[in-house]
C-alpha cells in the first residue's frame, strides 16, 4: 500500500511528534514501507535580519541541536534501520515538507496538529497547509 511515509516533525514538540511518528511506525510496519524523519528549521525576515547579531552561530546551533533530535527520534523506532532515514531542511516549513515528498518519493505525509485555536483560525496551521498544497495523501494526527 505504502512505499515510503514522509514524517515532518517538530523535534521540539514531544506529545505532537510522539503522536504522529507512533501512526507513522505503525502504517510502515503494515505495509512494509519506508519512513522518512523531517524537521524543518523556519527562516524568518526577522531572523535573516539579524545576520549581522550572529545568525549563522545561531543557525548552527539550532541545527546541531535539531540533528541530535531527530537521530534520536529515528534511533528509537521500532523498524529496521535501514528503513528509516531523517533530514533537515530550511525555510517554509509548508513549502520544505511538500518538496520533500517528492525528494524521498513518499506516497502519504503524516503530520502532528494540535486543536485548532483563535491563531491558526485567522493565520492557519502548517497542517491545514500541507494538506492544501500537498500532491499525496496526508494522515493528520491528532
Amino acid at each position: 500500500m505504502y512505499k515510503s511515509i514522509l514524517v515532518p516533525l517538530d523535534v521540539m514538540e514531544d506529545a505532537l511528534s510522539h503522536n504522529a511518528l507512533k501512526h507513522a511506525v505503525g502504517l510502515a510496519k503494515m505495509t512494509g514501507a519506508k519512513l522518512h524523519l523531517l524537521h524543518v528549521l523556519p527562516i524568518s525576515t526577522t531572523i535573516i535580519n539579524a545576520y549581522e547579531l550572529g545568525y549563522l552561530d545561531l543557525k548552527d546551533k539550532a541545527s546541531a541541536i535539531a540533528e541530535e533530535r531527530l537521530k534520536h527520534l529515528a534511533d528509537g523506532v521500532d523498524l529496521p534501520k535501514d528503513r528509516v532515514s531523517y533530514s533537515l531542511a530550511f525555510g517554509s516549513t509548508r513549502d520544505e515538507i511538500v518538496e520533500s515528498t517528492q525528494t524521498v518519493q513518499a506516497d502519504l505525509i503524516v503530520i502532528g496538529s494540535r486543536r485548532p485555536n483563535i491563531k491558526t483560525h485567522l493565520l492557519g496551521s502548517n497542517a491545514s497547509g500541507i494538506v492544501r498544497y500537498a500532491t499525496t495523501s496526508v494522515l493528520v494526527v491528532r
